[in-house]
């Protein structure tokens, strides 16, 4: 079998074509790389440079491939059409030219951020789609292009996974870096909101499973961790790993709006779009918890991986690395 990755430099990306080049029902697998190869660096994977705006490279790139995996998206710009360039419209390039070629097999990574924040318990696949940031906004219209593009031969599955955590990521990262620096901030009172989180090695997990549906249609997805966590547990568990103690600091919702509001305007005089941003802010200080039943039940998904061992593996990783 042939696989075709996008995003296999990025940090999700470079954990499925890991797990992909260790399987041998795989005899090639391809990656679009538009200029660094960064963590695939040196390992036997097809390169196919160029990027999703290069319709030409997207025809060979999934010629004669059984599966191809849509990791590729952006999280944060600032601005909506960026984020729609980004997420929107390669989704459809890449659909449709893997329907013209007569690709049997897509998985695309969308986000909980599609739906929105939880209000009344965890979400799942039949809540109202109400995304709040533009990034969610971006996935949900990327979905419906899904749906609209869907032929009925092809079998699409898409996935859904909250804040995904490990080794090589660099965004989350930020929180394990001032709980090493003994500072753990915690929007709330630490019990409230509440978070869906899930492993890395989960989420590969449960794209690979993705991969063996072959019915034909559109499947959607959540794919989350073993529970939902409180910021008091996940504060707890990181000290224990790190053996540090480290100061909480809870920060009212109203206050995290005014920090990103002067952190981006700040970062805007360097011309560069910060981590924390009015838009982050927006979902920050609101519960974001998913069920995984469907997924549980229609796709064997069970995520392997709880907190503490989650959140070794990542400390391990860091420190090893040297970013902690």
């Amino acid at each position: 079998m042939k696989a075709f990755v996008t995003g296999g430099t990025g940090f999700i990306g470079s954990h499925l074509v890991d797990r992909l080049l260790e399987m041998d029902i795989y005899d090639e697998v391809r990656c679009l790389i538009r200029n660094n190869e960064k963590w695939l660096k040196g390992k036997p994977f097809t390169r196919v440079k160029g990027n999703l705006d290069d319709l030409t490279v997207l025809k060979k790139a999934v010629q004669d491939v059984d599966v191809v995996y849509h990791i590729a998206g952006r999280v944060k710009a600032p601005t909506y059409q960026e984020l729609e360039h980004a997420n929107v419209d390669a989704t459809e390039n890449l659909l449709r030219i893997a329907q013209k070629e007569g690709v049997s097999k897509v998985v695309v990574l969308s986000s909980l951020a599609a739906v929105g924040p939880s209000e009344n318990g965890p979400v799942d696949e039949k809540t109202p789609m109400s995304p709040i940031s533009n990034y969610g906004k971006s996935k949900k219209q990327m979905e419906s292009v899904i749906h609209d593009l869907a032929d009925g031969e092809m079998s699409i599955t898409i996935l859904r996974p909250p804040a995904v955590y490990g080794p090589r990521e660099d965004q989350i990262y930020s929180f394990f870096k001032m709980v090493n620096n003994r500072i753990c901030p915690i929007i709330g009172d630490g019990e409230h909101p509440k978070i869906s989180m899930v492993y890395v090695g989960d989420v590969v997990n449960g794209i690979l499973k993705a991969a063996e549906q072959i019915t034909p249609g559109v499947h959607t997805y959540f794919i989350s961790g073993q529970e939902i966590y409180t910021w008091n547990q996940i504060r707890g568990t990181t000290t224990k790993i790190l053996g540090k103690k480290a100061l909480p600091i809870y920060v009212k919702p109203k206050i995290v709006k005014s920090i990103a509001g002067t952190v981006e305007k700040a970062a805007s005089f360097f011309g560069v779009y910060p981590v924390l941003n009015r838009e982050k802010a927006k979902e920050l200080i609101l519960e974001w918890t998913c069920s995984n039943d469907k997924a549980r039940e229609e796709l064997g998904y069970t995520p392997e991986y709880s907190l503490g061992e989650g959140i070794s593996r990542t400390i391990h990783w860091y420190q090893r690395h040297h970013w902690l």
